[in-house]
């Protein structure tokens, strides 16, 4: 790894670079195919030849006009000037492969830099500037907006919760006050060793004002005087950057 963007229990925005591995071989290829591309000096040189030939068609067809060359004349100037038409074309295809190769080499160049897929905070770094990167995981970044809250209930209460439905979670942290989670998931199959099935919501946490990993307790609005039910909140998604 060249260089480190971020730190552990960093924000980051999607997109946003979080460390840059070595890439001297991307550079200079990006450098070559920025050059070739850039040169237009052949389209040019292809321009001027077919006007060139298009003036020799016009003056050879005005003289044939006058009898004052044959028509064998005429021809081998139209020739000349399809033969220019043609390299003109194939001088720009060439221009565009030179384009596309350009491309090839910023995308190869830009794998090198390795981005947030999303919003979220960096909760893991695995590698240290100067390391060895091979194919293995080199920072994990988790969603924790809106964070997930896995929610296990009695089954007593099976049948009472539905996707849409509100939650009223209660962290359990020192001065948090209760939030409104809304249900996206409800398990179908009961646990019969707890005596209980999964429920999964989703809850907003704008500035990041709840963490990750917090265990709460959650009330069905629902349910008429519903028993607290465990649960804890965790991150919506959580990936590693690899390269």
């Amino acid at each position: 790894m060249q260089q480190l963007h971020v730190e552990r229990g960093q924000r980051v925005a999607a997109g946003q670079p979080l460390l840059s591995l070595k890439a001297d071989v991307e550079r200079a290829n990006m450098g070559v195919a920025e050059r070739r591309a850039g040169i237009d000096a052949d389209v040019r040189a292809a321009a001027s030849s077919l006007e060139l030939a298009r003036q020799k068609v016009t003056r050879a067809e005005a003289l044939v006009a006058q009898n004052f060359v044959s028509v064998q004349a005429l021809d081998l100037a139209r020739g000349e000037h399809e033969m220019a038409a043609q390299k003109l074309s194939q001088v720009r295809a060439q221009r565009e492969v030179w384009g596309e190769e350009r491309r090839v080499a910023a995308a190869q160049l830009a794998l090198r830099t390795l981005k947030s897929p999303f919003a979220g905070v960096v909760v893991e770094r695995f590698v240290n500037l100067g390391e060895r990167v091979e194919d293995r995981p080199l920072m994990r970044v988790a969603v924790i907006d809106p964070l997930r809250v896995e929610l296990l209930v009695p089954t007593s209460q099976y049948g009472t919760l539905a996707p849409g439905d509100s939650v009223s979670i209660q962290p359990e942290l020192p001065g948090a006050v209760p939030v409104q989670a809304t249900v996206q998931y409800v398990d179908h199959v009961l646990d019969p060793a707890s005596n209980s099935f999964r429920v999964r919501l989703s809850l907003p946490n704008p500035g990041h004002r709840l963490p990750a990993g917090l265990r709460c307790k959650a009330e069905a609005v629902a349910v008429v005087a519903p028993a607290p039910s465990t649960a804890r909140l965790i991150p919506t998604a959580a990936r590693s950057a690899a390269r």
